[in-house]
């Protein structure tokens, strides 16, 4: 194992030469670009011996990773913001198929109005295509999370996609210590590909076919079937990778931070986290419970750890970088929905934040736990100021 500083694209993109991917379709988009930039300075120095394809879309892209997914290979891709819009179509066929390709999301705002910038509207948008998606808070954990989703995908009781989601310039261009591990260890923890179906005209196979009203209900079932079984091997991966590499993150789906004794507790996804605990440590010095529930799996959505995990806290506050317009925030309106058949209950308060690369401070969060100790009813909140 290496120790280096380096930026977060830089230890995705290491992570991807470990993990082996023969197929890597790419084209170009802020704030993902030096993901494949540095996968192309792997190959061309002779690191790293896979096909690049430099498409002229991210549809095709999507697309180029799909035939060679079908195609029994390993595939990876990478992309942003209208990037991933582009390949919405592309993205139901991928899990339709049961093609476990991995891609890295760098998260970006959406437009219009146009911004570069990170929060989360990109891949909650995608949320209902069937992909795995798993959101990560540091450049190790991009790293790690990265190597993990493609035996997560793989998996013959997944077999689903999964995307891996770091906030855009927040994290994907900052430089941090990683460790990477090496080659041998990484071939001896993440075994070969081995597709349990693909296209070979040695024996024929029809995938994707038409799915007629008598049948096109089963298949999605089926992925939905998937969807739960992956709960237990999400859980499954992250503990052999600790085991392996000495790093895990919660149980896989969940990471509590000072959490057993909170009775106020803050929920969000990716580098928000990060703000969130150093606010944390300096409350819990002042002498108030207050604790952190990280969602690193939105997809799958881990109702029952997250409602076990909260049993007994007086109130929770949600912070969104997402909305869901003419609703709430999607992260609040799921665990809302998680606690409907739940006698007691947290007060939930939604606090939708960081849009479009806005600042999410630490008087943010702190002034949010202050809210939520004296509200009596749950409360929605945007933070415009």
């Amino acid at each position: 194992m290496v120790k280096k500083v380096t930026e977060a694209s830089q230890a995705v993109a290491e992570a991807v030469k470990l993990c082996r991917p023969e197929v890597i379709p790419v084209y170009p988009i802020t704030p993902q670009t030096h993901i494949p930039e540095r996968i192309s300075d792997f190959v061309n120095n002779g690191e790293f011996d896979c096909e690049m394809i430099y498409v002229e879309s991210e549809h095709s892209a999507l697309s180029a990773a799909l035939g060679a997914s079908a195609g029994g290979v390993r595939s990876y891709t990478a992309t942003a913001s209208q990037g991933l819009a582009l390949m919405h179509e592309i993205l139901h066929v991928v899990s339709g198929m049961r093609l476990p390709v991995v891609m890295n999301v760098a998260n970006r705002a959406l437009s219009a109005p146009i911004n570069i910038w990170n929060d989360h509207q990109d891949s909650m948008s995608a949320r209902d295509t069937s992909w795995i998606q798993l959101y990560v808070e540091s450049a190790q954990e991009a790293l790690d999370t990265t190597v993990m989703a493609f035996k997560i995908a793989e998996d013959h009781k997944v077999l689903l996609p999964a995307m891996v989601c770091l906030d855009g310039f927040t994290l994907s261009h900052v430089y941090e210590p990683v460790d990477v591990p090496d080659q041998k260890s990484v071939d001896a923890w993440l075994p070969k590909f081995k597709p349990k179906f693909q296209l070979d005209p040695k024996n024929p196979t029809t995938m994707g076919p038409i799915g007629y009203p008598d049948s096109f209900m089963d298949f999605k079932k089926q992925q939905q079937d998937a969807f739960t079984a992956s709960l237990s091997i999400i859980k499954k991966v992250n503990a052999d990778f600790k085991k392996s590499f000495g790093r895990g993150y919660g149980n896989g789906l969940i990471e509590p931070y000072k959490l057993a004794d909170a009775e106020y507790v803050f929920i969000g996804l990716g580098t928000v986290c990060g703000t969130a605990r150093a606010i944390i440590d300096k409350m819990r010095k002042q002498g108030k419970n207050v604790g952190m529930l990280k969602l690193k799996s939105f997809r799958p959505f881990p109702t029952v750890d997250i409602v076990s995990a909260l049993k007994g806290k007086k109130a929770v506050a949600i912070f969104d970088k997402a909305v869901s317009f003419g609703n709430n925030g999607p992260v609040y309106t799921e665990i809302e929905a998680s606690f409907c058949d739940e006698k007691q209950k947290p007060l939930i308060h939604s606090f939708v934040a960081g849009l479009g690369g806005r600042d999410i401070t630490l008087d943010h969060i702190e002034n949010a736990f202050n809210k939520i100790m004296k509200e009596k009813q749950p409360t929605i909140q945007w933070l415009v100021e």
